[in-house]
């Protein structure tokens, strides 16, 4: 009979009710006092669980002082029974310490593979995006097309037809508004003001009255003042900017890390993130209800300004470079990295024709006429003017040859000034309806002009260059 903690014969031996085992009576009160459970089946124990058992036992003398053998063997007896409980106390500690750290290694290994499946899938994810092939009902070179499974509210959707039948009916009769600028003015355009922005890569241009707005790859946009020809603040969009839109209080941004985020008053109001790849150009619906996106995972989104979701997302074969609305909006234009020119109907999302440039195109922009698109491809020193009433190489109207690369195309509202932007410069190719004809009325030297907008009245035209000047053409003053 051995005691279950020392492991030697006791002196007074006491038995568990709950685990059955024998202990010296000495040891098993100390360790009842410090942990109150049973050593043996870990079960909660008391002294009242302890029976004794009866044995003869053996008088031990009174024990001397220590300067006696039987006074140190006793003083040694009772060390050996603290060590003894210490031990047992330590391998119990070292037992559960051993099943926690198993136990951590292992949810630990576990985390690191789900993560890295999850990792996997979501590049197996991104890589399938970005090459997916689609089909639908309106196919073009034997690739076709589908749309998403969204589509556009019935809310929008009245709202684009509303905005097709209001404008295509006034369009025809509409007249050059009062007090626009006229050719002769055009002619007289030099350079009114010059001013050097806080913006070291400048990518875009966007204007609303008598303001500019110019963003570039770090993020920054710098906000300036026409009239007085200064800069009247800056913000950080935080991301590189790739394209923007300046409409009423509201300034819309696309990013080349995907994102299309919205300021108003120098502060961001809403973030979209649909983009799996760089994010390249921005539209705005004439009825300014749906702003569209394009980007380079093949797919354009457009969302509703209201309420500042996403209404709907189209995938298409062909990563996407620049986007326009048509002017009645029941079209959307998308320029692709193959140089092919998409038309999708706005309402459903589908194809609804295709135009080649043979090169990836670089600007798209409407004719206020409503059957004439402009557009211009990567490297190219030409203009091509496309009739969206014919098909095929009969639907070039006019080739223009810039004689330098182009940049960004804008058409003024009235339909006579198209102006271009390039490293050689600007000009302007008025058409003149009573000659049907094509003029150059102005060329400016603007060296490596980005981005070109109209002012109010075409009164103005505002040109960014790559380091970041911003140039104001207008009419030269009378003498």
């Amino acid at each position: 009979m051995l005691c279950a903690l020392s492991g030697e014969a006791p002196q007074e031996p006491v038995v568990s009710k709950l685990s059955g085992s024998v202990f010296e009576k000495r040891l098993i009160e100390k360790y009842i006092e410090e942990n109150g459970k049973d050593p043996v089946s870990g079960e909660d124990l008391t002294l009242d669980d302890l029976l004794p058992i009866r044995s003869a036992r053996v008088v031990r003398p009174r024990p001397p002082t220590l300067t006696s053998i039987p006074a140190l063997l006793s003083t040694f007896q009772n060390e050996w029974d603290a060590l003894a409980l210490e031990t047992y106390n330590l391998n119990q500690q070292l037992a559960r310490a051993r099943e926690e750290l198993s136990t951590a290694l292992y949810q630990h290994d576990a985390a690191i593979r789900v993560i890295a499946r999850l990792t996997r899938e979501r590049d197996e994810a991104r890589d399938a995006l970005s090459r997916v092939s689609i089909s639908a009902g309106a196919p073009s070179n034997g690739d076709a097309m589908a749309v998403d499974s969204e589509s556009l509210s019935a809310e929008l959707v009245a709202k684009v037809d509303e905005t097709q039948a209001r404008l295509s009916k006034s369009r025809k009769k509409r007249p050059v508004p009062e007090g626009w600028a006229t050719p002769d003015d055009i002619t007289t355009f030099a350079l009114e003001a010059s001013n050097s922005l806080p913006i070291s890569q400048p990518t875009t241009l966007a204007a609303e009255g008598g303001y500019s707005a110019i963003g570039g790859l770090e993020g920054e946009v710098a906000i300036y003042s026409v009239e007085a020809d200064k800069l009247e603040r800056s913000f950080s969009v935080g991301e590189p900017v790739t394209d923007s839109i300046w409409e009423g209080s509201r300034l819309f941004f696309s990013t080349a890390k995907g994102s299309v985020k919205v300021f108003e008053s120098g502060s961001e109001v809403a973030s979209f993130s649909d983009h799996a790849g760089p994010a390249t150009a921005l539209a705005m619906h004439p009825s300014k209800a749906i702003l569209a996106s394009v980007g380079a995972d093949k797919s354009f989104v457009f969302y509703d300004v209201e309420t500042l979701q996403r209404a709907t997302r189209v995938y298409t074969n062909a990563a996407l470079t620049t986007c326009a609305f048509h002017p009645d909006g029941h079209l959307f234009a998308a320029g692709t990295d193959a140089g092919e020119i998409k038309l999708f109907m706005t309402g459903t999302g589908e194809e609804a024709a295709a135009f080649s440039l043979g090169a990836p195109v670089q600007a798209i922009t409407f004719s206020e006429n409503g059957f004439w698109f402009a557009a211009t491809a990567k490297g190219q020193t030409t203009v091509t003017i496309f009739d969206l009433r014919k098909q095929g190489d009969a639907a070039q109207a006019k080739v223009l040859d810039i004689g330098s690369a182009v940049q960004h195309l804008a058409w003024d509202y009235s339909q006579q000034f198209l102006a271009t932007a390039g490293p050689a410069g600007v000009t302007v190719q008025q058409y003149n309806k009573g000659s049907k004809s094509w003029s150059e009325p102005l060329r400016a030297a603007v060296s490596n002009a980005l981005d070109v907008a109209w002012g109010p009245s075409a009164g103005k035209l505002l040109v960014v260059n790559s380091e970041g000047v911003i140039s104001v053409l207008g009419p030269k003053a009378e003498s």
